[in-house]
């Protein structure tokens, strides 16, 4: 089966497509990668990375992690921050 267009919103695609419209409207925040997606319940848990505080030189720029839930019928439920991070740092392995 199709996964992409097994569900009413475009399956995977469609959700990450509708939580980052979804959650830039709400703060503003351009999201500059997706950076994970799983199924929750009969919705998705998405983690956007986003620019929080522009910086010279870039690499100084402050980032942020945010997960934006999404329920069955692609409607976004909430969002938190979960970190922040400076746009040059390395996450230790």
């Amino acid at each position: 089966m199709d996964t992409d267009h097994r569900e009413g919103h475009g399956g995977l695609v469609g959700a990450v497509r509708g939580a980052l419209e979804q959650f830039m409207a709400l703060t503003g925040l351009e999201p500059v990668a997706t950076t994970g997606v799983r199924r929750d319940g009969d919705g998705w848990s998405v983690l956007v990375d986003v620019v929080e505080l522009e910086r010279i030189p870039t690499t100084t720029s402050v980032m942020a992690t945010y997960r934006v839930d999404m329920d069955g019928s692609g409607t976004l439920t909430g969002f938190e921050r979960l970190r922040r991070f400076s746009r040059g740092q390395v996450d230790q392995a």
